[in-house]
C-alpha cells in the first residue's frame, strides 16, 4: 500500500481536478454520475474517492464515469443534500446534516460514546450501521456499507484554551447544521451557531464566532490555524461520513455495474480510514509548527456536565429505545 503523505495528498488533489473531474473522455460513458461534497480537494476522503472513481471507470470499461465536485462547488452541504434527494446530484458524502432528514443517523456522534476507533468501526460496520442504513433508505437514498472517517472532533478557539466546561460558558462556537451538535454545546453552556462548513473560515476570521470544532484533518486542510490560536483535544464526539446515492438514479444502472461501483467505493472508505489513522499521528506536530497551541482536557467533567443537563436522556428519547440499545451494545451505558 502506498504511503500516505503530503505528496500523496497533492498528487491526489491534482487527480481530482484532472482525470476524475474535468478530463475529457475519448468515449462517452453510458452512465455519467455527479458526486459532490463540501470537503477540501486535499482531504483524504477526496483522495481515496478519486482513486475509487478511476478504478470504477477501468473495471466497467468506461461505462460508469463518476465526476467529483469537491469543496462545495455544487453548493453547501444542506444544498447538496436537497440535490441528492431530488436526483439533481447522484452521490453525496454527507456528515451531520443528514440528521436533519434521518435523525438516527447522528447516533454514532453522541458525545463521548466511543473511546477509540476500534469501537467506532465495530458499531458502524455492525448492527448500528445497518440500523442507520435502513432508515436512510426510507427517504429515497442508498447508503453504502462502509462509512468514511471524519475523525474525533476537537475544539479550536481564538480567545483561550478550553480546559473545563466552565471555559465554554458564553463562548460563541460554530457548529454544523445539526440539532445534535446544537443541543450538546448548549448543554455545555456555549452559544452554538450553526454555519455550513464552506462559510466557517470567514466566520472565524471576522469573529462572528470565537471558535469551532472539527477533527484535526479538517482543521489543517481548511487552514483554520490561520484564524485560530488554541486547539483543545476534547475528542468530544466522533463523526463519519455516509456516502449516499439517489436510489432512483443509482438503480438505473445494471446490477453488475452497481455491485462493482459499490465495492470499490467501500474499499476506498476502508483505505481512507487507514490514511486518517496515519495522518492523525502527525497532525498535532504539524499544526504546532503552524502556530497552534494544544492542550488535553480531562473528559470526565464534560461528560458529567452533559449527564446532569439531561443531554443523554433527551437523545435516548429522540432516537428511541431500540437505536439506543444498539448504541450501548458498543458504547456501554451512557444515560
Amino acid at each position: 500500500m502506498n504511503k500516505f503523505n503530503r505528496r500523496t495528498v497533492l498528487s491526489g488533489a491534482a487527480a481530482i481536478i484532472g482525470a476524475s473531474a474535468l478530463g475529457r473522455r475519448a468515449k462517452a460513458a453510458e452512465f455519467d454520475l455527479k458526486y459532490g461534497n463540501d470537503l477540501p480537494a486535499t482531504h483524504p476522503i477526496n483522495i481515496r474517492a478519486a482513486e475509487a472513481c478511476d478504478a470504477i471507470r477501468r473495471e466497467t470499461n468506461g461505462r460508469v464515469d463518476i465526476k467529483i465536485f469537491p469543496n462545495s462547488q455544487l453548493g453547501g452541504s444542506t444544498d447538496m443534500l436537497s440535490q441528492v434527494r431530488s436526483g439533481a446530484l447522484d452521490i453525496f458524502t454527507v456528515g451531520s446534516p443528514l440528521a436533519n432528514v434521518v435523525p438516527v443517523s447522528a447516533i454514532p456522534s453522541i458525545a463521548f460514546a466511543f473511546p477509540n476507533f476500534d469501537r467506532v468501526w465495530e458499531a458502524v460496520d455492525g448492527d448500528l450501521g445497518a440500523h442507520i442504513r435502513q432508515q436512510v433508505g426510507t427517504i429515497g437514498l442508498i447508503a453504502f456499507d462502509r462509512m468514511w472517517d471524519n475523525g474525533f472532533r476537537q475544539i479550536t478557539t481564538s480567545t483561550k484554551p478550553v480546559n473545563t466546561p466552565d471555559d465554554l460558558k458564553g463562548m460563541k462556537l460554530r457548529v454544523p447544521v445539526s440539532p445534535l451538535f446544537t443541543s450538546m454545546f448548549r448543554a455545555l453552556g456555549t452559544s452554538p451557531t450553526a454555519i455550513n462548513f464552506v462559510e466557517v473560515y470567514t466566520a472565524l476570521q471576522t469573529r462572528i464566532v470565537d471558535g469551532q470544532e472539527n477533527p484535526l484533518a479538517l482543521i489543517d486542510a481548511a487552514k483554520f490555524y490561520e484564524v485560530q490560536k488554541y486547539c483543545s483535544l476534547t475528542g468530544h464526539m466522533w463523526e463519519g461520513f455516509w456516502m449516499v446515492a439517489n436510489a432512483r438514479n443509482w438503480n438505473q444502472m445494471p446490477a453488475g455495474l452497481r455491485a462493482t461501483a459499490a465495492r470499490l467505493l467501500n474499499e476506498g472508505a476502508v483505505k481512507q480510514r487507514e490514511d486518517m489513522a496515519k495522518l492523525n499521528a502527525t497532525l498535532e506536530a504539524q499544526l504546532k509548527q503552524k502556530g497552534m497551541v494544544f492542550n488535553t482536557p480531562e473528559k470526565r467533567p464534560f461528560q458529567q456536565t452533559l449527564k446532569t443537563a439531561g443531554f443523554y436522556d433527551e437523545w435516548r428519547g429522540k432516537f428511541g429505545a431500540d437505536a439506543w440499545r444498539i448504541l450501548e451494545k458498543y458504547a456501554g451505558p451512557l444515560a
